[in-house]
């Protein structure tokens, strides 16, 4: 494991494929995973099936129990439920990092990029939340289906935003324990890049018939304390 203590992470409606993987990943390097849902049922059902796959213990419950019990929270909802979700976890968030990996698709046109008034949804998420929160965004640009194959090597980096250095330090030794490798990338307004390529990487998908398009940063890094 790459983070140097086991962490206690909560993931918000992680059931689906990128909460999945995330969990799973997270959880055979040795954190605690509780994954949450809307239905307390579901969650738990889900959770069981994870922990068959993975070999190790993950526990489901309900969105704002799961909010409540982690120290980590991972909100991967939907961008039409974000900010109900939000609104509904809100008051569990408070003194914690909350690593927001949603992307502003808007049905039919996924190919384009379509940001929200706010700049994007990560910066709307830590004005919302306000600076007791930490808000980091990450993990946007890496396919669900790979990350949720446990037997895939991932080939390809995220980029890693939010206003707090350590936090964002924090998510990417997160990364490294899922395998993936991360990136800080600056304050949290930048996140409307990382937000922005996955409509890009979606388009590019469809126009060349790859199967999860991903990115790569260049060059050697001289000082990876930079950030």
């Amino acid at each position: 494991m790459t983070s140097s203590s086991s962490m206690n992470i909560a993931i918000i409606g992680g059931t689906g494929a990128l909460g999945a993987g995330l969990a799973m990943r997270w959880a055979r390097a040795g954190h605690k995973v509780i994954v949450g849902s809307r239905e307390a049922a579901r969650a738990t059902e889900q959770a069981q099936l994870m922990t068959e796959r993975a070999g190790v213990e993950i526990t489901g419950t309900d969105n704002t129990t799961a909010a409540a019990q982690g120290d980590i929270i991972v909100i991967t909802v939907p961008y039409s439920h974000h900010r109900s979700t939000l609104e509904t976890i809100r008051s569990h968030l408070s003194g914690k990092i909350l690593i927001d990996v949603t992307v502003p698709l808007m049905p039919p046109k996924v190919r384009t990029v379509q940001l929200p008034s706010e700049g994007s949804v990560a910066k709307g998420a830590q004005s919302f939340l306000g600076k007791d929160v930490k808000v980091v965004s990450a993990f946007q640009n890496v396919a669900a289906t790979h990350l949720a194959d446990l037997d895939h090597a991932i080939d390809c980096d995220v980029l890693v935003c939010g206003n707090d250095k350590q936090a964002r330090a924090v998510v990417v030794d997160l990364a490294a324990d899922a395998g993936i490798k991360a990136w800080h990338a600056g304050r949290i307004d930048n996140s409307a890049v990382a937000e922005a390529l996955t409509s890009v990487l979606i388009f590019i998908n469809g126009h060349y018939k790859i199967d999860g398009a991903g990115v790569r940063i260049s060059g050697t890094p001289a000082d990876t304390q930079q950030g």
